[in-house]
């Protein structure tokens, strides 16, 4: 990979996790965009896509609980995620599983930032059902841990729709959702990891930043509709060259 590589990368993953934190998002499906579309190996992918997930998370989790977003029963209602997630993340899939199973994934991310749920008011929010909390967060989780992704880009849709939490309240808990699973699935797949690539410090560190300025906004309020969109047309390209372009 050459600098000029290097460097762009590290200014568009940036901008993912800017765009990503500020609705409480890890950015892993931005990131496995970018390196996609920038030719990245398949094999290290998944591991660096959980690495900055958990940067970005991190930083999220912090904001968006300080400004009062969080709720801990709400998280704990899908806690069975974790296990899921670990397995996922010890199944290393065969890149010509992998890069299709990822494309799905991106254009359905694409499918959600295009979409505009109805989020819920706080009176209208209701309880997690225990056994949907069960089943969703196990699919959830599997996936997370398959794909490197944390989850929260199937979490949050489903809250909303389900009227389990308001707009910011899904926020809060997928940031702190993404964390655990990118951890656990990271965890998972430590022992098939050859190698994380050597420019990765420079990414988070732009990740970092990114994630930092998107969720001090993102936690304020700040409309990020228009700024979705233009993010989902990246993750079509991304997703239909993983699915059609090999």
């Amino acid at each position: 990979m050459t600098n000029e590589t290097s460097l762009l990368l590290a200014l568009l993953m940036g901008l993912v996790a800017l765009l990503y934190s500020s609705v409480g998002h890890g950015g892993a499906s931005g990131y496995l965009a970018t390196m996609a579309l920038l030719n990245v190996p398949a094999t290290v992918m998944k591991p660096t896509a959980l690495v900055l997930n958990l940067v970005v998370a991190s930083v999220t989790s912090v904001q968006f609980a300080r400004a009062g977003h969080f709720r801990g029963k709400l998280l704990l209602a899908f806690i069975i995620a974790i296990p899921f997630a670990f397995g996922g993340g010890t199944i290393t899939l065969p890149t010509n599983l992998y890069k299709p199973l990822v494309g799905i994934v991106l254009l359905y991310s694409a499918f959600r930032l295009f979409g505009k749920s109805a989020a819920p008011e706080e009176d209208e929010v209701r309880p997690v059902p225990p056994m949907a909390g069960v089943a969703c967060g196990s699919v959830i989780g599997l996936l997370a841990g398959l794909t490197g992704t944390g989850g929260g880009i199937f979490l949050s849709p489903l809250l909303l729709s389900q009227k389990w939490a308001t707009l910011r309240q899904a926020a809060g808990v997928a940031c702190v959702f993404i964390l655990v699973n990118s951890a656990a699935g990271l965890v998972g797949h430590l022992s098939k990891v050859q190698g994380l690539p050597s420019v990765l410090p420079l990414w988070g560190g732009a990740v970092f930043v990114g994630g930092a300025v998107g969720s001090y906004f993102g936690s304020a309020r700040l409309p990020v509709d228009h700024l979705k969109r233009l993010l989902a047309f990246v993750l079509i390209i991304a997703g239909g060259k993983l699915l059609f372009g090999g």
